[in-house]
């Protein structure tokens, strides 16, 4: 890939310097900005919000001023402003904290490659900051240690009943065998009687399939995996079979949202506004009677000029509409597939960098450390746990097993 010039900077800028000391001197400041920069972008996306931008309702954590350190460089000694947070969670990346520089290389590499940088870009900035050159096979081979923790985490003992499942899959291109190739990796959610998400596995193929699901949700049996109350899905064909094979008594949600995305594949521009708000007096009527009739609303209206969405609806009914069944708080949370779309958007902004993957493991590296930097976020319980959690020992009593 060719890369992009970087634009000259005004002689201007250069004005005034006579002695070498004084270029570095300038330099020097330079690369204190851009450091300081990267630290306030770590910063940001640790807390979840910008400098001065609204803080989220699900934390009571702030900015704290800052802490100095000082920093070596090819430019000489720097010091530099490291910003700090309320609770001291902060672990920056690029300069950590409280270690020894010989104690500190791996991690680093392996943070910046968590953060979805590429192993060139690795070696580039770990040579700048830390004078230390490496190579990319270097980094490659200190990377691949996370594979033993892969293993681990992969295998590791699960709770005996989930109360919710969310499954859903995330492509990527892979080089194999001197090609470009599409992978599927399959992830699993779960919520079980603490009220915490936890991302339960990861497993990579060629493409998404109801026989390579079966495959997974067979693994999570073996790890202890006894019961499933709730599984929301999208609406790949197959899913709630291979579901059914391993868990029987699970409840199956299709994605709403999928499906609806799914119809309007067939309307045309001009259709799409009224056809929503059609679609919407289905999904969000108050109960599944409600629904039906507002389906055959919709059908009567729709379904001569489309009625390949209006089969959809009527052949994925029983599916669609579970989340009827269940009290407002529980609805909310199974009717979509958000929960798992949101982790897939995490992961996507963690290895944009990457176009195509080296290989499966390279895939799987990134993925696993992604996924671990989104989980130390998830530190608090479902919205409204302590009625939901109520609300499913009365309805599955003996399954949920408390």
């Amino acid at each position: 890939m060719k890369q992009k010039k970087t634009p000259p900077l005004p002689p201007e800028i250069f004005k005034g310097m006579k002695t070498g000391k004084e270029l570095n001197k300038f330099l020097s400041s330079i690369y204190k900005q851009g450091v300081e920069a990267l630290l306030n972008a770590e910063m940001e996306e640790h807390l979840g919000y910008e400098k001065n931008g609204t803080k989220p309702d699900d934390t009571d954590n702030i900015r704290n001023g800052t802490s100095r350190k000082i920093l070596k460089s090819d430019n000489g000694d720097m010091e530099i402003n490291i910003p700090r947070d309320r609770e001291s969670s902060f672990e920056p990346i690029i300069v950590p904290k409280y270690k020894r520089m010989s104690e500190t290389i791996e991690d680093v590499i392996i943070g910046m490659y968590s953060r979805g940088m590429t192993t060139r870009d690795i070696e580039q900035q770990i040579k700048q900051i830390y004078g230390v050159e490496l190579s990319e096979t270097s980094v490659s081979n200190i990377t691949a240690k996370i594979l033993d923790n892969i293993k681990q985490w992969q295998e590791r003992p699960l709770d005996n009943v989930y109360y919710i499942v969310w499954m859903d899959g995330i492509s990527f291109k892979v080089r194999q065998s001197g090609k470009v190739t599409g992978k599927t990796v399959y992830l699993v959610i779960g919520l079980g009687k603490s009220g915490m998400k936890e991302v339960l596995g990861m497993w990579i193929d060629t493409s998404e399939s109801a026989s390579f699901w079966l495959s997974v949700l067979t693994d999570l049996k073996a790890r202890g995996v006894e019961d499933v109350l709730i599984a929301s899905t999208d609406n790949l064909k197959g899913f709630t079979d291979a579901i059914k094979t391993v868990f029987p008594k699970a409840v199956t949600q299709l994605c709403v949202v999928h499906q609806i995305r799914n119809s309007m594949r067939y309307v045309v521009w001009k259709d799409k506004k009224e056809f929503v708000v059609d679609l919407k007096a289905i999904y969000a009527a108050v109960n599944r009677d409600a629904a039906l009739n507002a389906l055959s609303d919709f059908e009567e209206k729709w379904g001569t000029k489309y009625g390949y969405a209006v089969k959809s609806w009527k052949d994925n009914w029983d599916n669609l509409t579970s989340y009827f069944d269940y009290p407002l708080e529980i609805r909310k949370i199974i009717y979509t597939t958000n929960v798992i779309e949101s982790l897939n958007s995490c992961i996507r902004k963690y290895t944009r960098s990457k176009s195509v993957f080296p290989d499966d493991q390279s895939v799987l590296k990134s993925v696993y450390l992604s996924i671990i930097n989104v989980q130390k976020k998830w530190t608090h319980t479902v919205r409204n746990w302590g009625l939901i959690l109520s609300q499913f020992l009365i309805i599955f009593e003996e399954r949920c097993k408390i």
